[in-house]
């Protein structure tokens, strides 16, 4: 289902993350510092639950979840979200 995207990848280019970021609140000097950030991201799977971790020297963060199911996330900038994932065609969105 998901082990393709099982191991550890590492961002090499964003587009718009600033604009993006603007939106959803997040301020000036956590913008700056954030668009620096070249995260690792590992993924695992273990049964159904999926676990994506992003490692930077900004921030760590990690989120497990089930494909489907909501669940509360913190997101890197400490905002309280509810969030859900699914697989469509083949990408985790």
């Amino acid at each position: 289902m998901c082990d393709a995207f099982v191991g550890t990848w590492k961002l090499v280019s964003s587009e718009n993350f600033d604009d993006y970021m603007k939106e959803v609140g997040v301020g000036f000097a956590t913008r700056k510092v954030a668009g620096m950030a070249k995260p690792n991201v590992i993924i695992t799977v273990n049964g159904d639950m999926i676990t994506i971790r992003s490692e930077s020297t900004f921030k760590n963060t990690e989120i497990a979840f089930e494909l489907g199911q909501e669940f509360d996330e913190v997101t890197a900038d400490d905002r309280k979200v509810k969030s859900t994932i699914t697989l469509d065609g083949g990408a985790l969105v």
